[in-house]
C-alpha cells in the first residue's frame, strides 16, 4: 500500500531541495582551501567501490563550507543538513532523501510506501536500483551534513544514525560530517569501506587555509565594484588604523585558532564597526556569543548531576590542559556535598561533551576546552 501524495519537495536546478540549496550558498561563500581534505576524498572514492568517508571537526571547523563547496562542484551530489530545524529526525531525512533520488534518478515511484521510512530497507533498494543504472565512471555521492545534531530518539534503539545503511551497493558512498566522537558510540555500524579525517590532525594546513582566508577578504575581486565589496572594506580599515596588512593576518589568524565560525565572526563585526579599536576583541559579536550559549546549553542538558557539571566546567575553564586525574583531586573543593566523585563519572562527564573539548596530540589523556574564546566567555557565565 502507498501513502498519500505529499506535497513535493521544491528542488533547485541542480537538484537540492531549495531549503538545502540556500544553506549550500552560504555555507560555500568566501571559500578558500581545504585542497587536503578534497584531496583525500577523492584518493578514498578512487581506492574504493563503494563506502563512508566523514569529516570530524569542532564548532566552527569549516566542515559545512567543507561539504556545500562540494556539492557545489560536483552537480551530481545528493544534499541533506541535519542542523536544520525539523531535519534531525530519522523519518525526515528518509522521506526527504527518498524523495531527491527517485526525482533525480527518474526511479518508477509515484508516491513512498507507507513503511518507507521504517528502517533502512527502501533507502537500500533504491541505492541499488540507481547502481544498477550508474556507468562505470559514475558515482551516487550521498552527503549529510551534522550527523552531531541527529536525534538519536526519533528511532529504533540501536540502530545506525537515521538508519544509514550497513552495506553499500558499488558506485555508491556516504560523505558525511560531525563533531567528535566517542568511538564506541559513533551510532554506525557499517561493513563497508571507510575513513575519517580529523580536521585537528592538519594543523599547518588549517593555518595555511585560515591565512588565505582572511587574505580573500584583502583581495580586489575586478567582477564587482570596488564600492561593494566587504574585502575593500576591510583593506581600507586597515588603512584607517594604519595596521600592516600581514600584521593583521598573522595577528587574526593566531587568535581564530583555527576555528572559522570565531574569524568569520570577528571579521563581519569589525566591517560593520563592532569595534571601536583593532584587536580588541574581548566582548564577542552577538551571533557568536549566541553560538557559543548553545554549546553551554547542551553541555548542560548531557548529563543528570548539574553540580557535578558546574564543577567540572569551572575547572576545565581555570585548568587546562588537565587530565581525569587531576579533576578529580579538584572536585572536592568544588562539590557542596562531601561525597567523593570517582574518575569514572567524571570521564562519563567528559565523554558527552567530547565534540566541545580538545584533546592534546602528544597526550589524549589531557582535556581543554575546543577554542581560547569560548573559554573566556564561559568565564564570564558561570565564574
Amino acid at each position: 500500500m502507498n501513502s498519500p501524495s505529499r506535497p513535493p519537495i521544491t528542488n533547485h536546478p541542480r537538484g537540492h531541495p531549495t531549503e538545502f540549496e540556500q544553506i549550500i550558498q552560504e555555507k560555500s561563500h568566501n571559500f578558500v582551501g581545504r585542497e587536503f581534505v578534497f584531496t583525500v576524498i577523492n584518493e578514498f572514492l578512487h581506492r574504493n567501490n563503494q563506502g563512508y568517508f566523514t569529516i570530524i571537526g569542532p564548532p566552527g571547523s569549516g566542515k559545512s563550507a567543507i561539504l556545500a563547496k562540494y556539492a557545489t562542484d560536483n552537480v551530481d551530489v545528493v544534499y541533506y543538513n541535519a542542523e536544520l530545524h525539523g531535519k534531525n529526525r530519522a523519518n525526515e531525512f528518509l522521506r526527504n532523501i527518498c524523495t531527491q533520488l527517485i526525482h533525480q534518478y527518474s526511479l518508477n515511484y509515484t508516491f513512498l510506501p507507507d513503511n518507507a521510512t521504517e528502517g533502512s530497507w527502501f533507502l537500500s533498494s533504491l541505492l541499488q536500483q540507481i547502481s544498477d543504472q550508474l556507468q562505470p565512471n559514475q558515482k551516487l555521492i550521498i552527503a549529510i551534513d551534522g550527523l552531531n545534531f541527529i536525534d538519536r530518539n526519533s528511532q529504533s534503539p540501536g540502530t545506525n544514525l537515521f538508519y544509514l545503511p550497513r552495506y553499500l551497493p558499488d558506485k555508491v558512498y556516504f560523505l558525511l560530517t560531525r563533531r567528535p566522537f566517542l568511538r564506541e558510540k559513533s551510532g554506525l555500524l557499517i561493513e563497508t569501506p571507510s575513513q575519517s579525517l580529523d580536521l585537528a590532525d592538519y594543523p599547518e594546513q588549517n593555518q595555511q587555509d585560515i591565512q588565505a582566508y582572511i587574505q580573500n577578504y584583502l583581495t580586489p575581486n575586478e567582477e564587482i565594484p570596488p564600492t561593494l565589496l566587504e574585502k575593500r572594506d576591510l583593506k581600507s580599515w586597515l588603512s584607517d588604523y594604519q595596521i600592516n596588512e600581514q600584521e593583521f593576518c598573522d595577528r587574526l589568524s593566531s587568535q581564530s585558532d583555527n576555528n572559522f565560525m570565531y574569524l568569520s565572526a570577528i571579521i563581519n563585526a569589525t566591517l560593520v564597526g563592532f569595534y571601536p579599536k583593532p584587536f580588541q576583541y574581548n566582548q564577542l559579536p552577538p551571533n557568536l556569543a549566541a553560538y557559543y550559549q548553545q554549546h553551554l546549553q547542551n553541555m548542560m542538558r548531557s548529563a543528570p548531576d548539574e553540580e557535578l557539571r558546574l564543577a567540572i566546567l569551572k575547572i576545565l575553564i581555570q585548568h587546562q590542559p588537565i587530565t581525569v586525574e587531576a579533576l578529580a583531586k579538584l572536585m572536592p573543593q568544588r562539590l557542596a556535598h562531601t561525597i567523593d566523585v570517582d574518575e569514572y563519572e567524571i570521564e562519563e562527564v567528559l565523554e558527552n561533551w567530547l565534540e566541545y573539548l580538545k584533546q592534546q596530540q602528544n597526550n589524549r589523556d589531557d582535556y581543554s576546552l575546543y577554542h581560547s574564546s569560548f573559554r573566556h566567555w564561559l568565564s564570564q557565565q558561570i565564574i
